[in-house]
C-alpha cells in the first residue's frame, strides 16, 4: 500500500515537473516572439493577432461550455439512476455485468462541469486558427464586381461567405457533440427505451432531445442556403463554376431541402410533447428522399439527357462567365493584344539599330554561372552561391542588364572540427559581399566577366558596397549573438582573417538574466545561459532567413520563390521579397494547381540585410484582399511612394506570378464561348533543349526595345505556340521599369506567316553540319557540352534565336563559355562570341545574295563541276580528321546545290 502511494506521488511529481516545463516554454516563446515583435516595430501586429486568438478561443470555449453544461444539467435532472435486478442464473452473463457498471455511473455536477470544461477547451482552441478569417470578415471591403447568377458583389463570397460557413459548421458540430452525449446519458439510464415494442420517453426528455434536433435541422437548412451561393464553384459541368445542370437543377433541388429542412426542424418542435415520434421520423424521411432524388438523380438526368445532347449551346452563357471570371481573378483582364508586324528578314541594319538590346543578350544561364561563381569567387569552403538573380543597373551611363548573386554563409560547410557553439554563434555570423556581372561578357578562358567581385568588394563600376555583410539572406538559418566579447569574422585575408563587431541596430538585445533563460529554453541550449562571452550591447538575432521573417510577420501572405538582392546608392544590400494576396473563394474562377483562383502581387518587402529590417509596401491599390489586410492591420503597410527610388528602379515582376498567369492565358485568350468549349485556338508554352533534355521554357528578363517604343526597357517574357504545333504564334511580355511597371502585353504573330518556334530552331541546330561535328567532337574528348537556354529576342519588326553553349571538363566542376548559336529563322550560326556569331550570320546572309547574282551567269555544267570539286574537298578533309574545313566544304555543297535547284527550276 506504502508502495502504490510512493509510485503515485512519484508520477505526480513527474507530471507536474512536465506540466511546468510546458508552461515556461510557452511563456518563453511567446516572451520572445514579442520582444522580436517590438524590435522590428511590429508589435500592434503581435498584438492583434495573439489578442484575437485569444478571444476567439475565449468566446467559443465559454460558448460552448454554457451549451454543454446547460444541456448535460439538465440530462442530468431528467435521467434517474436506475437499478438492474439480476438474478442469480443471470449474474455471470456479459451484458448483466454491464448493467452492474452502469449502476455505479454517477451524473453529478462535478462530472457534467468537468467533461463541458474539458471539452470546451479543445472546441476553443481549435478555432484560434481561424482569427483570420473572423478579422477580413469585421474589415471587408466590396469588390465593386457583381456575380452573375446571385448578382452579389465578390467581396460577399470572398469574405462574407467563408466566415458565415465557418459559424455555421462550429455551431452544427457543437450541437451534434451535445444532442449524442444528452442522447448517451438518457439511454444508458433508462430515460430513453424500448420496451414491449413501443420506444418509451418520459416528456421532458422528448422536449429536450426535440428541440437539439430541431435546432440542428435549421442549421442544416442554414447549410442548403449557404451552399446555394457555392454551386458558383461546381465543377459538374466543362467549366468550373455553376453550369446548366448546377442552375436548372442543382439550385433547385438545395432551396427545396431548405425548406424541407426547416418543415422537419418545425415538426420536432411541434411534436415535443406528444409521444407519438413517427411524424417528425417521417419528415427525416423525407428530406432524405428529397436529398436523393433532387440532389442526385434529378441533376444527372438533367446533365444526361439535356446538357449532354447540346452541351456547347446549353452551356454557352456559363462558359462566358468562366471566362470573364478567372480573367479578372488572375488579371488577365489588363493583357493588352498587339498585332507583331513581323517583316521576312532581320537586317544588319536592324542589328546596328538596337546596340542596347544586342549588347544586353543574356549568354549566362543561372545553372552554369551557379557553378562558376561557386568555383571562382567563393574564397573559402564555408561561402555558398545559392542566389543568382538578374536585375538591370546604370553602370557609367549605360544600361546593363547583370546577373548579381550574393555571397551567403553556409554554416553547414563549416568543418566539422570547427562546429563549436562559439563558432557558429559568436563567430561566424555572416555572409559577405555579392558578384555582379554583365549577361553577356565572357573573358578568354570562357568565363564571366566580373563587375564587383572578391572580398572586400572590387567594383569597375560606379557602385560601391559600403555595407557588404549579410546578416539576413536565404540560407541564414539558427540564431547569432553580435556585439560579444568574441570578435565576428568578417572576410579572409591571405592566410590571416580580418574580423570585426556588430554595429547595427538589428536583433534583440540579450543582455538580462531572464531573458538568458528564456533564450536558453526556447533552443534548448546552456551556452547562452552560461557564456561570458555576453556584454551589456548584446543582441541575439532569430529569423533570420528572410522568408521566414516576413511570414511571422504577415503570415497572411503568401510569398514569391525566388527572393533578389540589389544594391543601392548608398553601397546598402537589401533584399526584395515579392508578396501575394491570393484566394480560392472566386466565383467561377477556375483553380490553379487546386489551391487558388484568385491573386494579386500586392506588395513588396524591402529586407535590409544587414540590420534585418523589414518595409511592406503596398504596390497594388486596387487590390480589395490588401485593402482589408490594411484595415486589419493599418501600421503594417506602407504605401508605394514611400518606397525609395532607388530600389524602386530594381522592381521585377514576378516569375512566379507570371507564369501563372501565362499558362492561363494559354486558354483564356480565346473570348468566344465556342472557340472555348471546343479549344480551337489553345496555346502551348513550348519545350526547349536544355543540356542534353527536353524542358518547359521558363519566362526569362531581357532587355529589348519593344514594338513602337522609343527606348530599350527591362521586360520579362514567354512564347507561345499553337496546341500541337511547335511555330511560334505568340508572346507575352511583361513591362519591369517605372512607370509603366506591371503592364501585360501580348504581341501576336500573323497566322499567315511561319515563324519558328523554340523546337523548331533546336532542330536546325541539330541539322547544322558544322554544329553538330563540334558538337561530336567536344563530346569524344571527355567533355560535358551544355547547350544553354533558347533565347528569343524581338528586335524591331523580326526576331532572331540565341543560345549559347557550355563545356565543362570531365574532371573540372567550371563550366566555360565555349560557343554562341544565333539564328535569324532561316540560317543558324555559330561563334565564338555573339558578335563573332552575328558577324557570320550577316556575313553569310550577304555573301549568299551575292552569289545568286554572280552564279545566274553561269551555266550548269560549271554549277555541276563546282559541286563535284566541294565534295573532293569534303572527303579528304574528313580522311585528314580536319572535320571543321570538311564542314566548310558541305556548306559551299550546300550552297551550290540549292543554286543547282533554283537554276533548274528557272529553266
Amino acid at each position: 500500500m506504502m508502495a502504490n502511494k510512493t509510485k503515485n506521488i512519484k508520477w505526480t511529481i513527474i507530471g507536474l515537473i512536465l506540466l511546468g516545463l510546458i508552461v515556461v516554454m510557452g511563456i518563453a516563446s511567446i516572451y520572445i516572439d514579442l520582444i522580436w515583435f517590438k524590435s522590428v516595430q511590429y508589435i500592434t501586429v503581435f498584438w492583434k493577432i495573439l489578442l484575437t486568438k485569444g478571444v476567439v478561443m475565449l468566446f467559443f470555449a465559454a460558448f460552448f461550455f454554457i451549451l454543454s453544461f446547460l444541456n448535460l444539467s439538465f440530462a442530468r435532472r431528467f435521467a434517474p439512476d436506475f437499478q438492474v435486478e439480476i438474478s442469480q442464473d443471470e449474474f455471470e452473463r456479459p451484458e448483466i455485468q454491464l448493467y452492474k457498471s452502469l449502476q455505479n455511473i454517477k451524473v453529478n455536477k462535478r462530472l457534467v462541469f468537468w467533461f463541458s470544461l474539458l471539452v470546451a477547451l479543445f472546441m476553443g482552441f481549435s478555432e484560434g486558427a481561424n482569427w483570420e478569417k473572423i478579422l477580413i470578415y469585421l474589415n471587408r471591403t466590396s469588390f465593386g464586381i457583381t456575380d452573375p447568377v446571385f448578382n452579389r458583389d465578390i467581396g460577399f463570397y470572398m469574405f462574407s461567405l467563408p466566415f458565415w460557413e465557418f459559424v455555421r459548421n462550429w455551431l452544427s458540430f457543437a450541437l451534434t457533440i451535445i444532442t449524442v452525449v444528452v442522447g448517451a446519458i438518457y439511454i444508458l439510464k433508462k430515460a430513453v427505451k424500448y420496451e414491449y415494442k413501443k420506444l418509451i420517453i418520459e416528456t421532458p426528455v422528448k422536449v429536450h432531445l426535440s428541440l437539439l434536433i430541431g435546432l440542428i435541422l435549421i442549421l442544416k437548412s442554414w447549410q442548403y442556403w449557404l451552399n446555394a451561393f457555392k454551386i458558383l464553384y461546381s465543377t459538374r459541368g466543362v467549366i468550373f463554376g455553376a453550369g446548366y445542370t448546377a442552375i436548372h437543377a442543382d439550385l433547385l433541388a438545395l432551396r427545396v431541402l431548405m425548406v424541407v429542412a426547416l418543415i422537419c426542424a418545425a415538426l420536432f418542435f411541434a411534436t415535443a410533447r406528444k409521444e407519438n415520434w413517427k411524424i417528425p421520423v417521417l419528415g427525416l424521411a423525407v428530406l432524405i428522399g428529397v436529398s436523393i432524388l433532387l440532389g442526385g438523380i434529378y441533376p444527372e438526368i438533367i446533365h444526361r439527357a439535356v446538357v449532354l445532347p447540346n452541351e456547347s449551346t446549353k452551356e454557352r452563357p456559363y462558359i462566358l462567365n468562366n471566362i470573364e471570371a478567372t480573367r479578372i481573378a488572375y488579371g488577365l483582364d489588363k493583357i493588352k493584344e498587339e498585332e507583331f508586324p513581323v517583316k521576312e528578314e532581320i537586317s544588319f541594319e536592324d542589328i546596328e539599330k538596337n546596340k542596347e538590346t544586342i549588347g544586353n543578350i543574356r549568354l549566362w544561364d543561372w545553372s552554369p554561372i551557379q557553378q562558376t561563381l561557386k568555383q571562382i569567387q567563393a574564397i573559402r569552403l564555408y561561402y555558398d552561391f545559392y542566389s543568382v538573380d538578374v536585375d538591370r543597373y546604370y553602370f557609367n551611363g549605360t544600361y546593363q542588364q547583370v546577373i548579381i548573386s550574393p555571397r551567403e554563409l553556409d554554416k553547414d560547410k563549416i568543418p566539422e572540427k570547427a562546429r563549436t557553439w562559439v563558432n557558429e554563434v559568436l563567430t561566424y555570423t555572416h555572409g559577405y559581399g555579392v558578384v555582379v556581372n554583365p549577361v553577356n561578357k565572357i573573358s578568354g578562358e570562357g568565363l564571366p566577366e566580373l563587375l564587383i567581385k572578391d572580398i572586400p568588394p572590387v567594383s569597375s563600376v560606379n557602385i560601391t558596397i559600403t555595407r557588404p555583410e549579410i546578416y539576413y539572406g536565404e540560407i541564414t538559418k539558427g540564431y547569432v549573438v553580435v556585439k560579444t566579447k568574441a570578435k565576428e569574422f568578417d572576410y579572409p585575408k591571405g592566410d590571416e582573417n580580418v574580423y570585426s563587431t556588430y554595429t547595427g541596430n538589428g536583433g534583440v538585445p540579450v543582455s538580462s538574466l531572464w531573458r538568458r533563460i528564456l533564450f536558453s529554453i526556447k533552443y534548448s541550449n546552456l551556452q547562452i545561459l552560461l557564456t561570458t562571452n555576453f556584454t551589456p550591447e548584446s543582441r541575439i538575432m532569430i529569423y533570420r532567413n528572410i522568408q521566414e521573417r516576413v511570414k511571422k510577420v504577415a503570415p497572411f501572405l503568401s510569398y514569391d520563390n525566388d527572393p533578389y538582392i540589389v544594391i543601392s546608392k548608398e553601397g546598402k544590400l537589401f533584399w526584395i521579397q515579392d508578396a501575394y494576396t491570393i484566394s480560392n473563394n472566386y466565383p467561377y474562377s477556375t483553380p490553379f494547381k487546386g489551391y487558388l483562383n484568385y491573386i494579386r502581387n500586392s506588395v513588396k518587402v524591402i529586407i535590409d540585410a544587414y540590420n534585418g529590417t523589414m518595409n511592406f509596401y503596398i504596390v497594388d491599390q486596387k487590390d480589395p484582399l490588401v485593402k482589408v489586410y490594411q484595415n486589419i492591420f493599418p501600421q503594417l503597410f506602407k504605401n508605394f511612394d514611400q518606397m525609395p527610388d532607388d530600389l524602386k528602379e530594381h522592381l521585377r515582376y514576378p516569375k512566379d506570378l507570371f507564369q501563372i498567369q501565362a499558362e492561363l492565358y494559354s486558354t483564356y485568350h480565346m473570348l468566344d464561348a465556342d472557340v472555348f468549349y471546343n479549344k480551337e485556338d489553345y496555346w502551348n508554352i513550348p519545350n526547349e533543349i536544355y543540356a542534353e533534355n527536353e524542358i518547359k521554357v521558363e519566362p526569362y528578363y531581357i532587355v529589348t526595345k519593344l514594338p513602337g517604343h522609343q527606348r530599350e526597357e527591362f521586360i520579362l517574357m514567354t512564347p507561345f505556340t499553337p496546341s500541337a504545333k511547335d511555330n511560334m504564334i505568340a508572346w507575352l511580355a511583361a513591362k519591369n521599369d517605372q512607370p509603366e511597371y506591371g503592364n501585360l502585353i501580348v504581341y501576336k504573330f500573323p497566322k499567315e506567316k511561319l515563324i519558328y518556334g523554340p523546337m523548331q530552331i533546336e532542330a536546325r541546330i541539330d541539322q547544322d553540319s558544322e554544329i553538330s561535328q563540334q558538337l561530336t567532337l567536344w563530346g569524344q574528348k571527355g567533355s560535358t557540352v551544355i547547350r544553354g537556354n533558347l533565347l528569343i529576342i524581338p528586335i524591331e519588326k523580326s526576331i532572331i534565336y540565341v543560345e549559347p553553349l557550355y563545356l565543362r571538363a570531365e574532371k573540372g566542376q567550371i563550366p566555360e563559355l565555349k560557343k554562341v548559336i544565333v539564328s535569324n529563322g532561316s540560317d543558324v550560326m555559330m561563334g565564338n562570341n555573339l558578335e563573332e556569331a552575328l558577324e557570320k550570320l550577316f556575313a553569310r546572309t550577304f555573301k549568299e545574295k551575292e552569289a545568286v547574282v554572280t552564279d545566274e551567269e553561269k551555266n550548269l555544267k560549271d554549277l555541276v563541276q563546282e559541286a563535284a570539286g566541294y565534295f573532293e574537298n569534303a572527303q579528304g578533309f574528313a580522311r585528314e580528321g580536319d572535320w571543321a574545313k570538311y564542314g566548310e566544304e558541305l556548306k559551299k555543297l550546300e550552297n551550290t546545290l540549292n543554286l543547282l535547284e533554283e537554276m533548274s527550276t528557272r529553266e
